[in-house]
């Protein structure tokens, strides 16, 4: 497991239990065996059972788990996603740090899920951007995989994005692609996207040969299709859509001949799916 994520279980884990869960401790029998089941309430698509599971055998190495719906499928309500059992105690502990992250992650694939299925058929991609939650992007990042999106840039380390304030610091557009030939030079392997606002810039940037993408930020649907008509027949460099994208929306963009688009939406508004841990009634005597 990435050593961010195992930090991140960590902290939930040490934020919730503090000096110790004062309730198990003293209203369940410490020899008290139980069996659960982490259960959809509503519709949607799963992401973060592993790191669900991981929680479990943090607070307790001997509880076991079983995945019943791994990441990227589909469940509907009543839908068993896992099955833990142990220690009654241990499970009930790990119950409300391994629900948050599944419910969130799960939140982030289901919201991802809606927009893909909004521009099926348009050969478009749905990818997400870097407005994540603080720490959580790692875990972000793999839930928009989950529900079928793809990701943009991880950092601000594995691919260049110019936008608008780094052409005012640099204070000379025309210097731009003798600044795309030294990075490329350097770092060969790091993609270069600019942001264009105007078909003006569009037009100059799909003369630099360098240029792996450009953003078309926030234009209207009519001024996108005139900037796909401007690149032609090729390929490259890759067309991305971003800014003013709802679901309402994103069936239009789409259908302008964009290759991508990003979301901020399906990180930074996404809902949690609405998760519970249902416990196998205790038999008599127990």
């Amino acid at each position: 497991m990435d050593e961010k994520v195992s930090q991140l279980i960590e902290l939930a884990l040490m934020e919730d239990i503090g000096p110790g869960d004062v309730t198990s401790q003293y209203f369940v029998p410490e020899e008290r065996e139980g069996q659960a089941f982490l259960v959809a309430r509503s519709e949607g698509v799963v992401s973060g059972t592993e790191i669900g599971a991981e929680v479990f055998h943090r607070v307790d190495p001997k509880c076991k788990v079983r995945v019943l719906r791994s990441d990227g499928l589909k469940v509907a309500p009543g839908v068993q996603i896992l099955e833990v059992s142990g220690k009654a105690r241990s499970l009930l502990t790990a119950e409300r740090v391994a629900i948050n992250f599944v419910q969130r992650l799960s939140g982030v694939a289901t919201r991802t899920a809606l927009f893909v299925e909004a521009v099926k058929g348009t050969g478009v991609t749905i990818m997400d951007t870097r407005k994540t939650t603080p720490g959580w992007r790692l875990l972000e990042k793999e839930a928009v995989v989950a529900g079928g999106g793809c990701n943009h840039r991880m950092g601000l380390y594995d691919r260049a994005m110019v936008k608008d304030n780094h052409l005012l610091v640099k204070g000379a557009v025309e210097d731009l692609r003798n600044s795309i030939h030294s990075m490329k030079k350097e770092l060969p392997n790091v993609a270069v996207e600019l942001e264009a606002d105007t078909l003006d810039q569009v037009k100059g940037f799909l003369g630099i040969a360098e240029v792996d993408y450009v953003l078309l930020d926030n234009m209207d649907n009519n001024t996108m299709r005139k900037a796909v008509a401007m690149r032609g027949e090729r390929r490259r460099p890759i067309l991305e859509a971003s800014g003013g994208v709802s679901l309402e929306t994103v069936r239009g963009i789409a259908e302008t001949g964009v290759d991508c688009i990003s979301v901020g939406e399906l990180t930074h508004s996404a809902g949690a799916l609405d998760l519970a841990l249902e416990f196998v009634p205790f038999s008599e005597g127990e």
